[in-house]
């Protein structure tokens, strides 16, 4: 495993490609080495080499590097980079990223072969944009300046293409990333290996992971097993229908296997499943921000009557109930606010500005019949102000065992809370159903987490 580590936190890296050479179909390119390299350069506090074998610039043999780096990230046409492969071995390099793809099958052999010889790890290839550790800087996507704020999620992606989604909309949203890895045909590093790294990892608490297909399933579901007793993993799989399974196996060199045996596999596993990249991310905020619900009653709290409804129904789609309020927490909210019915979806009228949300919701989380909230905070038709949403985390952290999540409805009323919101530990979201859905999710790791 100190191997598998070196590949997130090496304390020195190799880039190796060409300013020169550029395939006439595939990643390998001048432009793809000098992004990387700018990005390596720009974000990494180790230390950095470059290796460019065509003699322009950095180093032009590995022999002559200053020290023996831990990682090479290897940026070549197949050939090429199968024979620095096993120069960097030879030489004593920990681990190998191998970006580009395209390789024949006795280029696989000769890189398996590789890690039998001498031990090194290799991520890949056609991994794409390799790894992003928010930690120490390490970014080799060739993205230039694509880097994610520091948090606590970690993604694990087969797909370069799906992967690339999911750091663009960590990236445009603020979502805080712990490790980023792109793992491409999984020639040697797969699920596995990262599960046990990311499951030890200080900086991860919630893992993500796209896959379109596993070698070692029953070893995975164990590793799993083990993780989600600490740490939520979450899953999406491609290749579910026939004619995608097939796509996937050319396209990653995936094993798809039945979607019924997956879906299976992750419920014994302990694995939540979701079925899309949103799902996915809105579901891993939650969890990264909040406690697991404890119970299926959720109390609403909104400023508008309609979109509290569709959040009632939201709820009860996804397996949860409408927490029925005390007796004692009703009168309370209807004595201090004559104008409000507190029945649960309780609709606090559109003129409620901080004050009313702050007392609330203290009294709605305050009740034993209350597992979770769902606060709604509408701008336009109302008078409350962005401002006043920091009212909601204050209150929410006085309760630490019951998750609360807001949403601001809409496109413009979402952007402005988020501005104010978006680096709490209240989660965000633009529509009453993915609220619930995150909330679900809460719901579904606590259920886990008893039965381990």
């Amino acid at each position: 495993m100190n191997n598998v580590k070196a590949i997130f936190e090496p304390q020195s890296i190799v880039l190796i490609g060409s300013s020169r050479i550029r395939e006439k179909v595939g990643m390998a390119s001048p432009q793809l080495f000098g992004n990387v390299t700018y990005n390596v350069k720009r974000f990494f506090k180790k230390k950095a080499y470059v290796l460019d074998v065509d003699g322009y610039g950095g180093y032009k043999d590995l022999k002559r590097l200053p020290e023996i780096p831990d990682l090479a990230v290897v940026m070549l046409p197949p050939e090429l980079s199968v024979t620095q492969a096993e120069k960097c071995a030879r030489l004593g390099v920990k681990a190998l990223v191998m970006i580009t793809g395209g390789y024949k099958e006795h280029q696989r052999a000769n890189l398996l072969k590789i890690r039998e010889t001498y031990g090194t790890r290799i991520l890949g290839p056609n991994t794409i944009m390799g790894v992003v550790n928010t930690a120490n800087g390490l970014n080799t996507t060739f993205e230039i300046d694509l880097m994610p704020e520091k948090g606590n999620i970690a993604v694990v992606s087969q797909s370069g293409g799906v992967g690339a989604c999911l750091l663009d909309w960590a990236c445009f949203y603020d979502v805080g990333i712990s490790k980023f890895a792109f793992v491409g045909d999984k020639i040697d590093v797969n699920d596995v290996d990262l599960l046990r790294y990311l499951g030890k990892d200080r900086q991860t608490r919630v893992i993500c992971l796209y896959m379109e297909g596993v070698k070692n399933g029953r070893e995975f579901i164990e590793v799993a097993r083990e993780i989600v007793k600490k740490k939520p993993i979450l899953v999406l799989k491609g290749g579910i229908t026939h004619e995608s399974a097939k796509r996937a196996k050319s396209h990653t060199a995936s094993i798809a296997g039945s979607d019924q045996v997956f879906d299976a596999a992750f419920r014994k596993a302990g694995i939540i499943r979701v079925e899309n990249v949103e799902e996915l991310m809105d579901m891993a905020i939650a969890l990264s921000k909040q406690p697991p619900m404890l119970g299926d009653n959720v109390a609403i709290v909104s400023n508008v009557g309609g979109p509290a409804i569709m959040a009632a129904d939201a709820v009860e789609r996804n397996g949860l109930r409408l927490a029925r309020l005390s007796e004692k927490t009703k009168e309370e909210i209807e004595t201090l606010y004559p104008g409000v019915d507190a029945t649960n979806p309780i609709d606090i009228i559109a003129d409620a500005k901080a004050g009313r949300y702050r007392k609330v919701l203290e009294l709605v989380l305050a009740d034993k019949n209350v597992n979770g909230a769902l606060i709604i905070n509408m701008l336009k038709s109302t008078f409350f102000e962005p401002k006043d949403a920091k009212a909601i985390p204050r209150i929410a952290s006085k309760y630490r065992n019951k998750p609360v999540v807001d949403v601001p409805v809409g496109g413009e009323d979402f952007e402005k809370i988020h501005g104010v919101l978006g680096r709490s530990r209240i989660p965000l979201y633009n529509l009453p159903e993915k609220a619930a859905k995150a909330l679900r999710a809460l719901r579904a790791y606590s259920v886990m987490r008893e039965r381990r």
